[in-house]
């Protein structure tokens, strides 16, 4: 027998041919089965004609609103089969285990099934024969309220197209005052008023503020009703016990269906919302086709005790199922539980699970997470994206091998354009063949990024098929769901990690920022912003902090850069140049630089000076970098030193950064000394500037003598001519009069 999910269903199904109602059915089939409006609306563009932008999502809005219509994927099997499409014996493929859901969660309708409902057998129903009305109220009063909760019933009604419509009713009195009243009349209409036995009566079953009958004068959300009037009324109590809905009171309606009072003890209207929810969409899973309309936590149900067409609304059941809703949440998880069994040692000790692969050597394995954290401007997105490359191509990345295969990225941040130029220029840089592009996907969703617990299950979906080797995510903060800085709500962040890892047995890799201030004080591990389980929840975390590069180190990379750009225009003038240049001036820039002026034309020589002070200006805006890695599954590595030459960080193969430290990571007292060289520089510089604007204002702009500056000063002229010098100020031997020493002719 064929089995097909509700996507696969669509391609046997055409737009064009189906009726308006029908294609409506289509959405809200594919609403039931847990599909997306996006799906919807993919298949509607098909029909050309009738299509209209917008329109999907907007119906999709109202579906599963309590509309009384319950359509589900067997209706697309129907349909196909209608549009001659499908064999026989095609049916829908059952729903895929389930998975633990927080309140928050996107609610994934196929995790939810915990019995057939194909085998649940009617229960009988008996109706009471000792009934006595006053006692069904007590109890229905006792049982879901106390004595101090005002309560709001319904006994008077209105007629519209024939029915009875109840009015706004009453809501004076508390439970209390209720029961007592009851307890002493021989009538219940002598307390709540004569009955119109044609239509019954109703109570709200959250208790009220006595000042209207709406959602906002609920003072507690304790109870949902769960109602159904589209089946027969045995199933629907079979189900309800099957189920095991934490039921406070099962009410008989009098008429075709049950009123279960359930608990769900929310804390606000909106984590009521939320539960209920949850509930309905369990029963809906279940079979147990429910009226959505009675989601709101005033809705009116109906009062026990009371005849409504010759029938009696009674109390069925009191406390059926699970004691409370967090329970019996917990037992609808636990059925679909799919966790992995106890295993023991003894079975695996001389023979354990083969380790997954590694995908960069001594770092990082197949279907393990990687975050790569530093400060702003660290260039952590070309890193990925050469991280990125270096799998699609299997070559090294940081100086570490990698193992080729597919690999997607998803760019968060970058304009499309940008992202796709900078991969370009990344591999240019490289200088290597792009024999690997087929392994290299990327996904854009700049303007299109959802909360990673939205994007999971959407990302798995288009994944699935594809065999990633590793997914990179560049940046987490645009896709983080709840407050960086909640442990718990970010270790449920890195569950939706985990599950890419799971699902997809792919490596997920993916770059977080620094906090605020200073970092190299603090273990790599501490840096990330936000909670500290983004530090200790990766199975591989490399840090990057920026080093100070000294006046020995940027001097070294100027005199490094110029040798290399003397060789390179060289190889290109003087193509056996090194067979007539000593070996002494061949390892000398210097040396190199003046053995060339002896052997190129001048303006071949001009044009190598100006590649020269080229390359030393491109060398002075180089950044270094220090990458630690804190690692699960390898040993510690030493630290990677890189140099920042955008696109690309290069490792240092001069080793002049191995003994540089973080401004941070210096000692207390190498703080203090270069604070005080700061400080007297500063000084000087301003000393200097405040001398020049003398010298100028002491003769009205022209060139003061001795007398006049030291007159202007207020100080000795011999003070002044130490000043003289030490701010490179002399006095001409001929006119004596001040002037900078550089102006002087000699």
């Amino acid at each position: 027998m064929d089995k097909y999910n509700p996507l696969d269903l669509l391609t046997h199904i055409d737009p064009s041919r189906c009726t308006y109602q029908e294609w409506l059915n289509v959405g809200m089939a594919l609403h039931a089965e847990g599909c997306t409006a996006d799906d919807w609306d993919r298949w509607s563009q098909q029909d050309h004609s009738r299509y209209h932008p917008g329109e999907c999502h907007k119906k999709w809005r109202g579906f599963g609103s309590g509309s009384g219509t319950h359509i589900t994927g067997g209706s697309l099997v129907a349909l196909a089969r209608q549009q001659g499409n499908m064999p026989v014996g095609a049916r829908l493929a059952p729903p895929a285990p389930g998975r633990e859901l927080s309140w928050d969660d996107t609610i994934r309708t196929d995790d939810l099934v915990i019995l057939d409902k194909d085998f649940i057998q009617p229960q009988t129903i008996h109706e009471p024969t000792d009934w006595n009305p006053r006692r069904e109220l007590i109890t229905y009063l006792e049982a879901l309220f106390d004595s101090t909760d005002r309560v709001s019933y319904v006994t008077e009604t209105w007629e519209k197209e024939g029915r009875h419509m109840p009015k706004k009713g009453a809501s004076d009195r508390t439970a209390g005052e209720l029961i007592a009243a009851l307890h002493r009349c021989t009538d219940i209409s002598d307390v709540i008023g004569t009955v119109n036995e044609e239509a019954g009566a109703w109570i709200r079953f959250n208790p009220m503020d006595g000042k209207d009958v709406r959602n906002d004068n609920v003072t507690a959300f304790n109870y949902a009703l769960v109602e159904s009037d589209s089946q027969d009324i045995e199933k629907q109590y079979a189900l309800m016990q099957e189920l095991q809905l934490p039921i406070r009171i099962l009410v008989h309606s009098g008429g075709k269906s049950l009123h279960a009072i359930v608990r769900v003890d929310a804390g606000s209207i909106e984590e009521y919302r939320s539960r209920v929810d949850y509930l309905y969409t369990v029963c809906r899973k279940n079979g147990l086709e429910i009226d959505g309309q009675n989601k709101n936590p005033s809705r009116l149900s109906r009062m026990p005790g009371v005849i409504r067409r010759g029938k009696k609304q009674y109390i069925v059941a009191l406390d059926m199922g699970q004691p409370s809703f967090t329970a019996w949440k917990e037992y609808v998880e636990s059925v679909n539980d799919d966790l992995p069994d106890f295993e023991s040692m003894a079975d695996y000790f001389d023979a354990p699970p083969p380790l997954a692969d590694e995908l960069i050597a001594g770092c990082l394995r197949q279907g393990h997470k990687m975050l790569l954290s530093g400060p702003s401007k660290a260039g952590k997105s070309l890193a990925l994206m050469a991280l990125t490359i270096a799998i699609a191509e299997g070559i090294p990345w940081m100086g570490m091998r990698c193992r080729q295969g597919r690999v997607l990225y998803i760019n968060l941040e970058l304009a499309r354009a940008s992202c796709w130029h900078r991969f370009k220029g990344i591999y240019e840089t490289l200088h290597i063949a792009p024999k690997g592009l087929r392994n290299l996907d990327v996904w854009n969703l700049r303007g299109h990024s959802l909360p990673m617990d939205k994007l999971t299950p959407k990302l798995i979906r288009r994944a699935l098929k594809n065999d990633y080797t590793a997914v990179i995510i560049d940046p987490i903060y645009k896709i983080i769901t709840g407050d960086e800085n909640s442990a718990e709500q970010m270790m449920l962040f890195c569950n939706q990690l985990d599950r890419l890892c799971t699902e997809l047995d792919t490596a997920v890799i993916y770059c977080h920022h620094h906090s605020k201030g200073a970092q190299g004080g603090k273990r790599a591990i501490d840096r990330s912003s936000g909670s500290g389980v983004f530090g200790r929840d990766p199975d591989a975390l490399l840090d990057m902090i920026e080093l100070e590069l000294s006046e020995a180190a940027l001097r070294h990379l100027k005199d490094r850069a110029a040798w290399d750009e003397i060789v390179r225009q060289l190889d290109v003038r003087l193509p056996d140049w090194r067979d007539s240049f000593t070996a002494e001036d061949q390892r000398s820039h210097i040396a190199l630089k003046l053995a060339a002026q002896l052997r190129l034309p001048p303006q071949d020589y001009a044009d190598l000076c100006a590649g020269i002070e080229r390359a030393e200006m491109l060398a002075a805006q180089k950044t270094a970098w220090r990458i630690e890695a804190t690692l699960r599954e390898f040993p510690k590595f030493p630290p990677i030193d890189v140099w920042l030459e955008y696109p690309l960080h290069r490792v240092d193969d001069t080793g002049i950064l191995a003994d540089l430290a973080a401004d941070e990571q210096r000692p207390a007292w190498q703080k203090a000394t270069k604070a005080r060289k700061a400080h007297a520089a500063a000084k000087k510089d301003d000393g200097a500037v405040r001398f020049t604007e003398a010298v100028s204002a002491a003769n009205m702009g022209e060139p003061p003598t001795l007398k006049e500056l030291s007159d202007y000063l207020g100080i000795s002229e011999r003070t002044c001519r130490d000043k003289l010098k030490q701010y490179g100020f002399k006095m001409d031997s001929r006119t004596k009069l001040i002037m900078k020493a550089s102006t002087l002719q000699t």
